[in-house]
């Protein structure tokens, strides 16, 4: 994002995700979706005052944006990795310390037109991230279901037990690596549930070959910042990973 040439005291959360999510790129970490990062700003300067406003996204829905002062902008920044909170600094650091003057017509429209591709970005994302959710209620509807749950399969509940023990994952990031993940194990079928308090309710289940390959590849495409943390493209923040242990 080309950020105009002045100085700046205050700056929306849609251009400093802007900032964030090029840094998160640059590094190979995954973009922030607009709504997140702001109930991330929200939690980092609890407390603080800073402007709200509404922004009317393209497809006729709203969505809450914040104005936050240089200050707090930094504050937000810190909660980044390493490098992308270097490089978000950075820039900011840039921004703050150039002469003031009066932005050109050229640079507001310029400026409008970056907000507007951002705006345009995340909703994208969000449009892919319906289809997939869209994809998926249509692949269930034609799910096996069966009365016992079959000795090559795993129930989600197993499979948090099985992946804490195994890489020390936590149950998010198993919920993520099931359910929203790109390259997600597909269901293997539903199981009815047994229990007469269950009022004949069903719950997924997962083969377990294509569970372990898949947290396999997971693993592997994470990379380590610390000695038990990491991160990897497509997940949002880090996360705890032990050793891994061989299959």
């Amino acid at each position: 994002m080309n950020l105009p040439s002045t100085a700046f005291t205050t700056m929306d959360t849609t251009e400093l995700l802007v900032l964030v999510n090029e840094a998160r790129a640059a590094f190979g970490e995954a973009s922030v979706r607009h709504n997140d990062f702001v109930a991330r700003c929200k939690d980092e300067l609890e407390g603080e005052n800073y402007e709200t406003f509404v922004v009317q996204n393209l497809n006729n829905t709203q969505s809450e944006g914040l104005r936050l002062t240089a200050d707090q902008c930094k504050l937000v920044a810190m909660r980044e990795s390493k490098g992308v909170r270097r490089r978000v600094l950075a820039r900011l650091n840039e921004l703050e310390g150039q002469q003031t003057r009066p932005m050109t017509q050229a640079e507001i429209t310029a400026a409008n037109a970056n907000h507007l591709v951002a705006v345009e970005r995340q909703q994208r994302e969000q449009q892919a991230a319906l289809e997939r959710i869209e994809r998926r209620v249509e692949d269930l509807s034609q799910t096996t279901v069966w009365d016992h749950c079959p000795q090559n399969c795993q129930s989600l509940t197993r499979i948090k037990e099985t992946m804490l023990k195994r890489h020390g994952l936590s149950g998010a990031v198993v919920d993520y690596v099931l359910k929203v993940w790109p390259n997600q194990p597909n269901p293997a079928g539903m199981v009815r549930n047994g229990h007469e308090e269950a009022l004949g309710s069903q719950y997924l289940v997962w083969s377990k070959s294509h569970v372990t390959a898949a947290f396999h590849r997971f693993v592997s495409e994470s990379t380590m910042v610390t000695a038990t943390q990491a991160t990897h493209p497509y997940f949002e923040g880090r996360f705890r990973l032990v050793q891994k242990v061989p299959q």
